[in-house]
């Protein structure tokens, strides 16, 4: 086979094996573009020193306006998962949106060049990117960029797990290509990494910042009243409501150093930045609404809350409380009835524990129920999670009522917000996070969101209380 040699990039992310290999990826791409007509992704991955830290890397060698993404669980032997650039771009909107997306990246990946199956899901090929809460959500115009459903295939991905480190780097083959060409591209992507540390936040900023509910805190109380009326007549079981708070801060605010903050503190969570144009989405969130391992899946009931204490005495009281608490139970309930009945229509097995245990981040703690289940057949991860999404611990029950109720008493586009982030791979597998305790940085504005679960049993000053304990996730690190 001819190879087409062109000067490589450093070592320390690609060695002489592994730009073998894409040089003959590149061929065989360049071979099937010019006999489909059509863009083909050659790919490569190679292991790289578990030194590099991927939020940091990709954080520091992003160029302005450039998409970007970050998820880490740092406590799950330090998982994290990097990306930058974008080869292609995958985008949708309306109902069958996580599908529409499963299906165009299903049509990709069986085209790639790329690494045989075989390494730990997530360290080769992948897709990143999120979904909106609604099917048309974020319209408004704080959150352009973000579509609906929004996917990149990036040019390069840094994996880490444990001990285990990978670099996957990805390029689009055109018809009218030469190899000299896509190969030139790769390094130009490869040769702008820097090695750098997260930016600290600035400790003493100069100016003031300015803190405002998006609408007055006693809509939302009324908000919750209206809800609870209904839910009483018998029209509904649940429905969450969410608010709205702005942070105007003296000068931008700096999504790589709030992503360092939030990965220190929330080690538990699903720590995560997803970066469009001039905006940033950034979150710790404690909840997963999927991870799809071939025919294995998981996931949590995440509903009830309570906040925590720094007297540990306090703290496990507050717990105990919360573990007895019928409205917090019936809550949980109501989201792993849901979430069973979803995946036995799709699984030969599936169990949740019969009582929910606590689950404690830094600020609050939470009433959790884990779910597996063995699926009849593989289904993709994006699939899995549109079959999912929304469970009631972000959107109500049933569904079809609340769908409704939620927009005319919130009175807020949520965006991201509630919708789903994470990725996918060549194989299907993939993870997604439920978008909780976040915000969408944008210049000098951060717009954050936290909602309750609303019951028959609620109260309207409690669940704007336990809105303010969630928002206390975000709000010191936006507002120093």
């Amino acid at each position: 086979m001819a190879q087409v040699r062109t000067r490589g990039p450093a070592p320390e992310w690609l060695d002489a094996a592994a730009q073998s290999r894409l040089e003959r990826r590149v061929a065989i791409a360049l071979r099937r573009a010019r006999a489909s007509g059509s863009s083909v992704l050659a790919s490569v991955t190679a292991p790289l020193s578990q030194a590099v830290d991927p939020s940091a890397t990709v954080a520091a060698s992003r160029a302005p306006a450039e998409p970007w993404f970050c998820l880490e669980q740092p406590q799950r032997e330090g998982f994290a998962l990097a990306a930058l650039g974008a080869v292609w771009r995958l985008e949708a909107r309306g109902g069958d949106r996580f599908s529409a997306l499963d299906r165009r990246w299903r049509g990709l990946a069986g085209a790639a060049v790329a690494e045989e199956p075989g390494g730990p899901a997530g360290s080769g090929v992948v897709a990143v990117g999120g979904f909106a809460f609604a099917p048309d959500g974020g319209s408004s115009s704080a959150w352009t960029g973000f579509a609906p459903a929004s996917l990149a295939v990036p040019e390069i991905s840094i994996y880490r797990r444990g001990d285990d480190a990978r670099l996957t780097v990805n390029v689009g083959v055109q018809p009218d290509d030469t190899a000299a060409d896509a190969l030139s591209r790769v390094h130009r992507s490869l040769a702008r990494l820097r090695s750098a540390p997260l930016p600290l936040l600035d400790p003493a900023p100069t100016g003031t910042f300015r803190v405002a509910s998006a609408l007055p805190p006693s809509h939302y109380e009324d908000a919750v009243a209206r809800a609870v009326e209904r839910i009483r007549a018998g029209r509904l079981e649940k429905v969450v409501l969410a608010r709205e708070v702005e942070v105007h801060a003296p000068s931008d605010h700096d999504p790589a150093a709030i992503l360092g903050v939030l990965r220190e503190g929330f080690g538990s969570c699903y720590v995560f930045a997803v970066g469009r144009g001039d905006a940033a989405f950034i979150a710790a969130s404690p909840e997963l609404l999927v991870r799809c391992e071939g025919q294995r899946a998981s996931t949590v009931a995440l509903a009830g809350s309570a906040r925590r204490s720094a007297d540990p005495a306090v703290d496990d009281h507050l717990g105990e409380q919360l573990l007895r608490s019928d409205k917090d139970r019936q809550e949980n309930a109501i989201v792993a009835r849901r979430i069973a009945r979803t995946l036995h229509s799709r699984a030969l097995w599936v169990t949740a524990a019969p009582e929910p245990v606590l689950i404690r981040v830094a600020n609050i703690q939470h009433l959790a129920r884990p779910i597996r289940a063995q699926l009849a057949e593989p289904i993709g991860a994006m699939t899995l999670a549109g079959l999912l999404h929304p469970t009631p611990a972000v959107g109500g029950e049933p569904y079809a009522v609340a769908r409704e109720l939620i927009p005319a008493l919130e009175g807020l586009d949520r965006g991201w917000y509630a919708g789903a982030v994470g990725w996918t791979d060549l194989a299907g597998d993939g993870e997604f996070c439920v978008a909780l305790r976040c915000a969408l940085l944008r210049g000098r504005v951060a717009r954050c969101y936290a909602g309750g679960g609303i019951v028959a049993d609620s109260d309207p000053a409690a669940e704007l209380a336990e809105t303010e304990v969630k928002l206390e996730a975000l709000l010191p690190v936006l507002a120093a």
